[in-house]
Parts: C-alpha cells; sequence; structure tokens
C-alpha cells in the first residue's frame, strides 16, 4: 500500500477546495439544487453532513467529505477524511 500524505502526495486538497467553492454559503437540502440549496444526491457517495453537537467517528478516510453545516442549516466549511 503506497504511502499516503494528506495535501501532499494526494489530491483531496484541490477536491476540497471545489468542494468549498460549491457548497459553504449554501444549505443542503433533500430534493432541490437552487443558488442556495444543494441536493444531497449531488455530494459524493462517501459523503457525511456533518450537525454542530452531532457525534462523529475519528477514523479517517482521504476519500470521504466531510460537510459541516451551521445552526442554521449553512454550510460553514467542508474537510475530507
Amino acid at each position: 500500500m503506497p504511502l499516503v500524505v494528506p495535501g501532499i502526495t494526494d489530491n483531496s486538497s484541490d477536491a476540497t477546495q471545489l468542494w468549498t467553492n460549491k457548497l459553504v454559503g449554501k444549505t443542503v437540502s433533500e430534493d432541490s439544487h437552487s443558488e442556495t440549496n444543494f441536493c444531497k444526491k449531488d455530494l459524493p457517495q462517501q459523503c457525511r453532513v456533518i450537525t454542530p453537537g452531532m457525534m462523529v467517528t475519528k477514523d479517517f478516510k482521504p476519500d470521504r467529505l466531510n460537510v459541516h453545516v451551521k445552526d442554521d442549516g449553512t454550510v460553514s466549511h467542508v474537510q475530507h477524511g
């Protein structure tokens, strides 16, 4: 298995920036897609939407997109892992 160092030997930072540009400031909804909403079905298969106070595992999966939302439902930031 090759050594993967996040941000150095993989392209997750490029993908993270792409998803940051697409999602930050928008809400994630079940079925609609607009300038202010992003539909969950358009997110990568390995994705989790993390709400404030939600318990999550600490396991690192480089291909998993973590979408962090604020109390009002808007995306604050995204990260891979």
